[in-house]
């Protein structure tokens, strides 16, 4: 079966990308967040070392992850995405954090 993604960008990464506001990614498999980013940064090529870093991978300091009302942006990057966000009745937040002093 073919997991149909939702994926929602803050406005600077979909600028830089040339994306619109939701993208759909579709995976076969295990749909974890190291396969969506994967895949994500694969159909956008300028999102790569903006989300994660390009040598280990790791999530950017600023840059969260949200579905189904979580942070999911500490858990393992292998563990499977919620249910609602495979099925695609829940959208995968890319949110960029925001600092100020």
């Amino acid at each position: 079966m073919t997991a149909r993604v939702r994926v929602e960008l803050p406005g600077t990464l979909r600028s830089l990308a040339g994306a619109p506001p939701e993208v759909l990614i579709c995976l076969d498999g295990p749909v974890t967040q190291r396969r969506l980013l994967d895949a994500l940064e694969s159909h956008y090529p300028a999102l790569r070392g903006t989300i994660r870093d390009h040598g280990s991978k790791q999530r950017r300091p600023f840059v969260r992850f949200f579905a189904c009302e979580r942070d999911l942006s500490h858990g393992s990057p292998d563990e499977p995405l919620p249910l609602a966000v495979v099925e695609g009745r829940e959208v995968f937040m890319v949110v960029g954090a925001i600092a100020g002093g």
